[in-house]
């Protein structure tokens, strides 16, 4: 009779252990549910999503001319360069520069793939107080000029003259295929 009495004791252990797990999957479940809708709020609204990247269409870009597009709301230079304004960057790859880097680093897409060298796509936005600079064909360097206090860039948007401490950003970039990037 004193078996019966265990193995009923048992069972009631098992049963008990049943419901706490149970009781316990469904107050965590609960908590769950509780919690998402705060942690979800703080994800970023659809309209700001929407402007996290920019598609722009190469194709209607001519040689030697440039587009700019808004990437989250800031202007970004697509600019398809001439043959010679490649050439004019390669060779100043070595020039005494505020800021060294090399066409080829400039040219870099967001993934870490080499770029094609006729294709330059720069945040538009002189690193000095933010003006956004001018394209000047003949100036001295070739490139973009700041008209607010003179910042000079060459055809890769290095900085060669001026107060801006940096060369112009590089804006995170892919080709989507051979006529369309992703900015963002």
């Amino acid at each position: 009779m004193a078996e019966a009495a265990s193995g009923a004791h048992e069972d009631e252990t098992t049963r008990r252990d049943f419901i706490f797990i149970a009781a316990g999957a469904a107050a965590a479940v609960g908590a769950a549910a509780t919690v998402w809708p705060f942690i979800d709020q703080m994800n970023p609204a659809a309209d700001t999503l929407a402007l996290s990247t920019t598609e722009v269409d190469l194709s209607v870009v001519e040689l030697g001319q440039q587009v700019r597009v808004l990437w989250q709301g800031k202007p970004v230079f697509v600019r398809h360069r001439t043959p010679a304004e490649i050439a004019s960057a390669q060779r100043d790859d070595y020039a005494t520069l505020k800021d060294p880097q090399l066409d080829s680093q400039r040219l870099l897409q967001s993934n870490g793939q080499a770029g094609r060298p006729e294709w330059l796509v720069l945040q538009a936005s002189c690193t000095h107080l933010g003006c956004v600079p001018t394209f000047v064909e003949g100036s001295a360097f070739g490139g973009w000029f700041c008209p607010c206090h003179g910042s000079d860039y060459d055809t890769s948007g290095r900085i060669r003259r001026g107060p801006a401490p940096h060369n112009l950003y590089v804006a995170p970039y892919v080709y989507m295929n051979d006529t369309t990037i992703r900015i963002g």
